[in-house]
């Protein structure tokens, strides 16, 4: 795992405390999975573009689809949010909206003056 991205152990021992209780079955590698995690959203990627070196792309889903619905992302970042200091990484969501197909045909239609009419008339 040479060039991959690793929280380090202090990070992971930061974030701990609000980590759900494991009940029965053990869970994977904590560091390695919210690693690959952070990987994945950092860089906008897909699950399966997801380097084998966090394990299995399905994992990283599952942890993450399971703790965003139970909040625990949620009291976390809250949590850092909220402890003073300086700050070693600041992100920006950079969200990005695909039009429909369609969209495209309303200028070679000559329907695109009506609706930017109709918007400025709202």
């Amino acid at each position: 795992m040479g060039d991959v991205f690793l929280l380090t152990k202090q990070q992971l021992n930061r974030i701990k405390p609000y980590f759900p209780v494991s009940h029965g079955v053990p869970r994977v590698d904590d560091r390695r999975v919210l690693s690959g995690i952070i990987y994945v959203i950092r860089g906008g990627l897909q699950w399966k573009d997801a380097p084998n070196a966090y394990g299995p792309y399905k994992t990283l889903y599952n942890r993450f689809v399971r703790w965003s619905r139970a909040g625990i992302f949620n009291k976390i970042f809250r949590e850092l949010a909220r402890q003073p200091g300086p700050r070693d990484c600041l992100m920006i969501d950079a969200t990005h909206l695909k039009a429909h197909r369609t969209a495209a045909s309303l200028l070679k239609r000559g329907q695109l003056r009506a609706v930017l009419a109709a918007q400025k008339g709202v």
